[in-house]
């Protein structure tokens, strides 16, 4: 299903249950060609927040070191967020957002080109997300998550936000000279 900014997508694989509980096949790259989706993801990333409120984000990796992502959730729930900052597209610096959670089993996929944020909704969520390249620390960058401009709604006051340090001092969009452009 894709979003108000069609790049973005959510996703739900087929999960079979039975009494014994459940499988499913959580990625594939086979059937995600089938729906256009042609994506060489090259690391598997794990996170757990403990409290409701945290903010991770808005990060993203500079080319040539930039991601596409494939996000869900083992446990928990999330606000999930991906900004346009694609320059000369006309969604630039507009934001799509989807909950994402182990009970609904969606996936979010956030292409090259959009900062990647979320905030949790429940106690103990547990985050999982492919990457179609490595992780560099000097291509790591980020957008203030809280940034006017954007205004994105998210569950929680500024307040009530648990952010890292590094989330806290992102620049805005009117700061930042994005290295993406928008391909038609």
């Amino acid at each position: 299903m894709a979003l108000d900014i069609p790049e973005v997508k959510v996703l739900t694989p087929k999960k079979f249950g039975d009494h014994r509980g459940f499988f499913s096949e959580t990625y594939n790259k086979k059937a995600l060609a089938a729906q256009g989706i042609e994506i060489d993801f090259v690391q598997d990333n794990h996170s757990l927040s403990a409290e409701v409120g945290t903010i991770r984000g808005l990060h993203f990796q500079t080319p040539p070191f930039a991601q596409d992502k494939l996000v869900r959730i083992a446990q928990g729930s999330v606000l999930d967020v991906a900004v346009d900052i694609r320059r000369g597209s006309p969604t630039y610096g507009k934001f799509v957002s989807a909950v994402i959670s182990a009970e609904a089993w969606n996936q979010i996929l956030v292409p090259v080109g959009f900062a990647h944020g979320l905030c949790t909704l429940e106690p103990d969520t547990v985050v999982i997300y492919k990457v179609s390249n490595y992780y560099a620390p000097d291509h790591d960058f980020g957008l203030l998550w809280s940034d006017p401009d954007i205004g994105i709604d998210w569950p929680i006051s500024e307040a009530e936000a648990k952010l890292s340090d590094k989330d806290r001092k992102q620049p805005g969009l009117r700061e930042f000279n994005s290295p993406f452009e928008y391909r038609a």
